[in-house]
């Protein structure tokens, strides 16, 4: 199906009131097709993030019972995620 419009001429978008001060009229050489995505079909999924790896350290003082913050570094060109935790059976002044 050939659209009832050509490169040269000018189309007028459909958009949201918040952003009705924008001129709806663009050249159609910079309009490009719209695809759904997941996010469209399902808009009140949650996305979460990928839970972190588990490496098991030889001097651990044993099981995690709470991580109490994350941060992400990068190191060497790569994100890498830091985590401070509590484990089990110790105090807040051995946290590592």
């Amino acid at each position: 199906m050939e659209p009832d419009f050509k490169e040269g001429d000018q189309v007028e978008s459909q958009t949201n009131t918040g952003i009705s001060r924008k001129n709806p009229v663009f050249p159609v050489s910079i309009v490009k097709p719209y695809f759904h995505t997941e996010e469209d079909k399902f808009p009140s999924r949650n996305s979460s993030p990928t839970p972190p790896e588990i490496v098991e350290v030889a001097d651990s003082p044993g099981p995690v019972s709470e991580i109490i913050e994350a941060r992400k570094i990068r190191t060497n060109g790569k994100d890498q995620r830091q985590y401070l935790v509590r484990f089990k059976n110790h105090t807040a002044d051995k946290d590592k």
